[in-house]
């Protein structure tokens, strides 16, 4: 390697203020090649210790060294003088400060790697969720905040934070973070003058920084070139072999017998090159702590509050009170956020929460917009709102009809939102079908519960929205009806296969009218034909798709949504009143 790679200087030029992830404990062999002692052989080790520390102590605590007891080592609580001293805790021997460990190195078993953890108190306070060995924020659209790093064993090797998270945490604290760290590069050559140190041995010193190099020649094996080693050999004279339990008492010049010997190193000569480096940086609190201290910072996101196109803040949204319209992709952008949450009040009214526990009340108005309090929207945390902006627009006419009822007449309206009421209608007729029919009609196919969360008008934003929808419907519906069940009741003539869809509209002309019985499961059929309408019909047979489904063309996408869940879960509630009223 070049020299520059020995000295280091880029990483003494390294600025811990630039970067996004602070280590606060490591232990990592970033490179490693070859055997120890012999040519071609290079390693690459750095280690490094942090400690949250007052910030009128930041001086002292530059005091402290890289290889203090119990700074790089393992951590224990402990009685020092009578007081007991927990493991997170460091005291200055001479009680200038105390201090705190944000990572705990927990010593393991002989056969198991030592543990670290993250201190609770970061954990809880930021609200950290842990995930293997990554911690999230729920509360911050699960922003992963602080990670673990292993070694292909399993050993722990680097501990770091998000730097905007410990900074807030640190200027809730009234505290700066220590860092200090070891560096060391090594490599074993047979010609060492491409290196072009003064001498040997050479330092360097700055204010954060103390580098060594050293340029040593060895024999191969690693021994000092032209050193030996010196042998004491001791032995015990006063033990006999034939004592079965054997006692021993005090050496003595009786009972001893030594010799000794020089053993001089031999074989071919080799050097070593080395760069030792021991940094230590301050990282400096925030000014501000919005997650900790839950400081007010002025909002950066706006919103288009009129028919003009004027803009407000989320702070200037509450005074006067009024409402946000957004187009409608900005319900699957939300759900796409994990832990949101939608939930229907009425046929055109909902609330979306997300995992922090924020609720929005919506409201869809007659062009499909979303129509939101923006009051609502003001509440939310930042990250929040802008999703919400992002799909922020002018009104294009008046506020959603039944979310006006709820906010402003105090009288909700008194419709169901299809949505709501498709689990209802298929436990219906699973529950009719037993008791009249005594069959299940329904499989239950386990990817059911999973896929009625997702069967909703919003899936239909985009064009592949509305044969998605559909897709996922037919599975809950015509997918899932146990034909052979049904045809236990009517049994399809020879050479001729009835699908699901067939045999039920077949059961139920055993009681009513055949025409009547296929206008019942119709809208079913059409959701089956729609599964694959954009990639297998005709535009006039899908026309005749989606007017069999009833959906309406000209109605705007989000509207078709509805639509075709409407529809669907009008064909079930059809299918089950035929059902209790005919057995």
């Amino acid at each position: 390697m070049d020299q520059a790679w020995f000295e280091m200087k880029n990483i003494r030029q390294s600025d811990l203020t630039a970067k996004a992830w602070i280590p606060l404990r490591s232990a990592q062999c970033v490179e490693c090649e070859g055997t120890e002692g012999s040519l071609g052989f290079r390693e690459d080790r750095t280690s490094t210790w942090s400690l949250a520390v007052p910030t009128e102590n930041r001086s002292d605590a530059f005091s402290l060294k890289w290889d203090d007891p119990g700074m790089a080592y393992d951590h224990t609580g402990c009685v020092v003088d009578g007081q007991y001293v927990p493991a997170d805790v460091y005291k200055d021997d001479e009680d200038r400060f105390v201090g705190v460990f944000l990572v705990l190195k927990q010593r393991g078993c002989a056969a198991e790697q030592p543990e670290w953890h993250l201190h609770q108190d970061i954990v809880v306070t930021l609200g950290l969720k842990r995930e293997g060995d990554k911690w999230v924020r729920p509360e911050q659209d699960n922003v992963e905040v602080a990670r673990l790093r292993r070694a292909s064993d399993g050993a722990a090797e680097l501990m770091e934070i998000r730097a905007s998270h410990i900074r807030d945490y640190l200027c809730a604290r009234g505290m700066g973070l220590l860092v200090s760290s070891f560096r060391s590069r090594s490599e074993i050559v047979d010609d060492a003058t491409h290196v072009s140190w003064v001498a040997d041995d050479v330092e360097e010193k700055d204010e954060h920084n103390r580098w060594v190099g050293q340029r040593m020649a060895i024999y191969e094996g690693a021994h000092p070139y032209g050193g030996a080693v010196f042998v004491l050999h001791a032995r015990r004279t006063d033990v006999n072999p034939e004592d079965d339990v054997p006692v021993l008492g005090d050496p003595t010049d009786a009972n001893l017998e030594s010799r000794s010997w020089t053993r001089e190193f031999s074989g071919r000569r080799l050097f070593r090159i080395s760069g030792e480096l021991w940094r230590t940086e301050w990282l400096e609190p925030a000014a501000q702590s919005p997650i900790v201290r839950r400081d007010n910072l002025p909002s950066r996101v706006s919103f288009i509050i009129d028919a003009e196109g004027k803009r407000a803040t989320g702070e200037e949204l509450t005074d006067p009170d009024r409402w946000l319209w957004f187009r409608p992709e900005v319900i699957p952008a939300l759900l796409e956020r994990r832990g949101t949450t939608l939930t229907w009040y009425t046929r055109d009214t909902g609330n979306v929460r997300c995992a922090s526990g924020y609720d929005v009340h919506f409201g869809i108005d007659a062009v499909g917009f979303v129509n939101v309090f923006a009051r609502d929207v003001a509440l939310l945390p930042e990250w929040r709102q802008r999703i919400w902006a992002a799909h922020n627009v002018s009104p294009e006419g008046k506020q959603s009809k039944e979310l006006r009822a709820s906010q402003i007449d105090g009288i909700p309206a008194s419709t169901y939102a299809p949505e709501a009421m498709l689990p209802r209608a298929l436990d219906r007729i699973q529950d009719l079908a037993q008791a009249k029919l005594q069959i299940k009609l329904r499989r239950q196919h386990p990817a059911v519960a999973d896929l009625i969360p997702c069967i909703h008008r919003f899936r239909t934003t985009h064009s592949e929205g509305l044969p998605a929808l559909a897709r996922d419907l037919a599975r809950i519906t015509a997918d899932d009806l146990d034909a052979k069940a049904l045809q236990t009741i009517e049994v399809p003539p020879k050479n001729e296969s009835w699908n699901s869809l067939k045999s039920l509209e077949k059961v139920l002309a055993t009681k009513i009218d055949p025409a009547d019985a296929r206008k019942t499961v119709g809208p079913l059929a059409g959701v089956y034909q729609l599964r694959s309408a954009n990639a297998h019909l005709p535009s006039n047979d899908l026309d005749a798709s989606m007017k069999l489904a009833g959906v309406d063309a000209a109605s705007p996408p989000v509207i078709q949504g509805y639509q075709l869940v409407d529809s669907a879960v009008a064909a079930l509630h059809a299918v089950a009143m035929v059902i209790d009223e005919n057995w």
